[in-house]
């Protein structure tokens, strides 16, 4: 390797398979083997996370509720006990911990680790997360997934690639090959609308994306040709950081028809603020600042925000704030297309603390 190449590191990501409805499986035995849905009810309410048995039905999280139910009839929902989750999370980042010091979690139930420096000479960065893997499975009764990559953007890719319970290794050698074959939609950082803006431009794969030059990316994508021009070749750069800083963290619902009575408004914004919280809870985020962001029928779009003394608690607090800012935009004679709640001023200790690390090359995919 000549000297001025970047050093070759060894990411895992690990993902949990379906993560909230898992652990009311094992803790419910009668749940087991049937269609899950956790949070929300069959009246109202967003769905925090589905079990497998019920995404074969087509129901995903952030779904409303009455959709799911249309979708799987026999769905079971349960109530979330995200103090439970967060305990189990706490489990998992101890088994995280004893075998690298760099992990970013991303959430309750996915982290980024960088095991480039092998502490237990288990002589690979697969055993490692077979490892890793099998001692979850022991100490938790759970099943994760892990990809095992030379960069985050492909060991997440891979993470996805073989659930649940699956690991999929990417070395060097087949990253822009494994990439090229993607569809465009599995992209991490590429959301609904730009993979539908992509779509139209005729970029369907990974190998579509990596046909277009810098010059057409940035002409369409702006401050996000750069990324995907190296996600598109198999590259990110970025390193595992043990603090990741994040701004805001919330959800917003574009309604099929416009809505403009009260109450009907106020049971929408309830299953924004449910879809919200469920990412708040799941990314540990705390924060003292509510935004809400109404859009009307003709497109114009407005912000109200209140800062709180201390952090928002609860999600009841958060929908409540929500309600009341909502009120300064009611009554209405236009129709409401759009309503979006966010927590902001977030309390995470956002500073980057492990940067760039020394690496070993030597420890193989």
């Amino acid at each position: 390797m000549p000297d001025d190449a970047p050093p070759v590191r060894k990411i895992i990501h690990v993902d949990m398979d379906a993560f909230f409805a898992s652990v009311e499986q094992r803790d419910n035995p009668e749940l087991r083997g049937k269609p899950v849905a956790v949070g929300g009810s069959s009246r109202r309410g967003v769905v925090a996370a589905a079990s497998y048995e019920a995404r074969r039905f087509g129901v995903k999280s952030a779904m409303p509720s009455v959709t799911a139910v249309r979708r799987c009839p026999d769905l079971i929902f349960v109530k979330s006990r995200f103090d439970v989750y967060r305990a189990v999370s706490q489990q998992i980042r101890a088994i995280f911990a004893d075998y690298t010091d760099l992990i970013e979690p991303l959430s309750l139930d996915e982290a980024y680790l960088d095991v480039t420096v092998d502490r237990h000479g288990l002589g690979s960065a697969r055993a490692i997360a077979e490892a890793i893997r099998a001692r979850i499975r022991t100490e938790t009764r759970l099943t994760a997934s892990a990809g095992i990559s030379y960069n985050k953007f492909i060991a997440k890719l891979a993470s996805d690639q073989n659930k649940p319970d699956g690991l999929c290794v990417v070395p060097p050698a087949r990253g822009a090959a494994f990439v090229a074959g993607l569809p465009i939609r599995r992209f991490h950082g590429v959301g609904p609308v730009t993979a539908a803006k992509m779509e139209r431009l005729g970029i369907h794969t990974g190998a579509d994306l990596a046909a277009r030059s810098r010059e057409f990316l940035q002409t369409h994508f702006r401050s996000s040709a750069d990324y995907l021009y190296g996600a598109a070749r198999g590259e990110d750069h970025r390193p595992v950081r043990v603090h990741r800083p994040r701004k805001s963290v919330g959800a917003e619902r574009t309604f099929g028809d416009d809505i403009r009575e009260r109450t009907a408004l106020h049971e929408a914004l309830g299953q924004v603020a449910d879809a919200a919280w469920e990412r708040i809870e799941r990314g540990q985020a705390r924060g003292r600042t509510v935004t809400l962001k109404v859009r009307f029928a003709d497109f114009k779009t407005l912000t109200r925000a209140q800062t709180f003394a201390r952090e928002v608690a609860s999600r009841e607090d958060f929908l409540e704030a929500g309600k009341q800012m909502l009120e300064q935009f009611l009554p209405t004679t236009k129709g409401i297309r759009l309503l979006g709640l966010t927590l902001s001023k977030i309390q995470r200790g956002d500073e980057d603390g492990a940067g760039d690390h020394a690496v070993q090359p030597s420890l193989p995919l």
